[in-house]
């Protein structure tokens, strides 16, 4: 059975008899103080203090990080009714009214219950969202349905009435008053959260997972550290600040990067997340060319607005990260970076023209990409860019041209699960026997690898010991067992968060 997490950093570790991927020998990987100080062939004289652990052979790999998470809403998705098998609006409605069959007096409406559902995708459903039709699958329950992408909120009558917000006959939100809903949907007793999050953390470092950049739309610094001193430990966490915070951050001396007292080592200040556009599902993200039912999607930031926050961010310390999912909308994120003269990430860069992968280089950025969502979205895409899929998602041409890819998962969008990531990056397709959706997109594993270890890609003296032990050779396992990676053990530090047969 897998082990609680250690309390404390051992001072001298070696983690004997390990492969690492691309070589056949055994090496031990010594730690002293949290960090990788030698690596040796196996067998080497160890100090008598040090603690050993024998891997027996099993592959070592640096640390994983999922660069883009909201962690309260994955960890709130676990506990909500999961709708994202409908295949159409009123399946979806039947899947909720089965859920609230067992409610009993609580489906009448009593004792103040929102029921919440996730994970909607009605991009490519054939009928269509309505007011009517929730209500008549949820009665006088106020229900809300958040779509898999997060952009849009699916109400009923008593939700809009209980929450004082306008819908049409549609029963939809979008983009900004979504979001606001959905954090006031979140508003649950602290120690109730931070449970769910500690079960979610400790589910992911199960898969090696070391650190996050977590993009939860609040102010997200005391939560975190509520968390930390409530004693989470799962893994590093970067805490993004929205424009909304910018001015209360730099007035309390915070910067990117900047490690927070109270934060056990653990907790950093992130990045500033900037939304200029919306989602696919939900139809916004910014395009060059309209949909097919018209519209090119919503540029919620101009340029000048967005050239603004950049020049703010450079004079502030602050590494923005700029969400931009239509070509449109990454037009727009490398022109502004460009006049700023400030390097930065675009998260997400799912639909990119040709002629803009080099300004990707050229300006030093990073594409935050979730691949994942290649596949998900791969019918939304064929649907509203016929013919233009070529630049979606193109994972190869940014890192041709120069981009640094980093990998992640968007939870709860995709799930906070790596080797998920890694697999649809490296095959652009799924084990469910449909053909890889532009596989000259693809990765190879060792890219996959450097993009989800800040590029490590394998594990080096002077290290931070961050570590993964893997029950196969991530370079050589076939492709259905690299998506389900088996982890014998995962190091934060030297300090062992998950632990299973080692």
């Amino acid at each position: 059975m897998p082990e609680t997490p250690a309390a404390a950093v051992t001072r001298h570790l070696v983690v004997a008899s390990a492969r690492i991927p691309g070589y056949t020998a055994l090496y031990d990987v010594h730690v002293a103080n949290g960090v990788v100080s030698r690596i040796a062939p196996a067998g080497t004289v160890v100090r008598p203090d040090s603690q050993v652990v024998d891997l027996d052979g099993r592959f070592v790999i640096p640390g994983l990080w999922d660069e883009h998470v909201h962690m309260t809403q994955w960890a709130l998705a676990a506990n909500r009714i999961d709708v994202s098998g409908a295949a159409s609006a009123r399946e979806a409605a039947e899947v909720v009214h089965s859920a609230l069959s067992g409610l009993g007096p609580a489906g009448e409406g009593g004792g103040g219950l929102t029921v919440v559902g996730v994970g909607f995708r009605d991009a490519v459903w054939a009928d269509v969202p309505s007011l009517e039709l929730l209500d008549g699958a949820t009665g006088g329950l106020p229900t809300a349905l958040l779509s898999h992408d997060l952009h849009c909120v699916w109400l009923n009558s008593a939700a809009a009435t209980r929450y004082g917000v306008p819908v049409d006959s549609s029963g939809l939100l979008r983009e900004e008053p979504a979001f606001e809903l959905t954090r006031e949907l979140g508003r649950l007793p602290d120690a109730v959260v931070d449970a769910w999050v500690r079960e979610s953390a400790q589910a992911a470092a199960a898969r090696g997972i070391v650190g996050i950049v977590d993009f939860e739309m609040t102010w997200n610094r005391e939560v975190w550290l509520r968390r930390v001193a409530g004693g989470f430990d799962s893994f590093r966490v970067d805490a993004g600040v929205y424009p909304q915070d910018l001015a209360r951050a730099v007035a309390e001396g915070m910067r990117t990067g900047q490690e927070l007292d109270g934060g056990a080592g653990l907790l950093r200040v992130g990045p500033l997340k900037v939304l200029i556009d919306g989602s696919l599902n939900t139809r916004t993200a910014y395009c060059v060319d309209p949909y097919p039912h018209g519209g090119r999607g919503l540029l919620t930031v101009s340029e000048a607005e967005l050239l603004e926050l950049l020049v703010r961010a450079r004079e502030c310390g602050f590494v923005p990260a700029v969400h931009a999912i239509g070509d449109g909308a990454n037009e727009v994120a490398l022109n502004a970076f460009a006049a700023a003269g400030i390097a930065g990430r675009i998260e997400h860069a799912q639909f990119v023209r040709e002629q803009d992968f080099a300004r990707f280089g050229e300006l030093g950025l990073t594409a935050s990409v979730q691949p994942a969502h290649a596949l998900d979205d791969r019918d939304a895409a064929d649907s509203n860019w016929a013919g233009r899929t070529e630049r979606a998602f193109p994972l190869r041409s940014l890192l041709a041209a120069g981009a640094t890819l980093a990998l992640g998962s968007d939870a709860p969008v995709a799930p906070l699960e790596p080797w998920t990531a890694m697999a649809a990056a490296t095959t652009r397709a799924r084990q469910d026997g449909r053909a890889p959706w532009h596989p000259e997109q693809a990765l190879t594993r060792q890219e996959a690898l450097a993009a989800s270890t800040r590029g490590r890609g394998r594990i080096r003296v002077g290290d931070t010991a961050d570590l993964v032990a893997l029950d196969g050779d991530p370079l050589g396992v076939a492709d259905a067992v690299f998506a389900a990676m088996p982890v014998a053990a995962t190091l934060v530090a030297g300090r062992f968060t998950f632990r299973d047969g080692v």
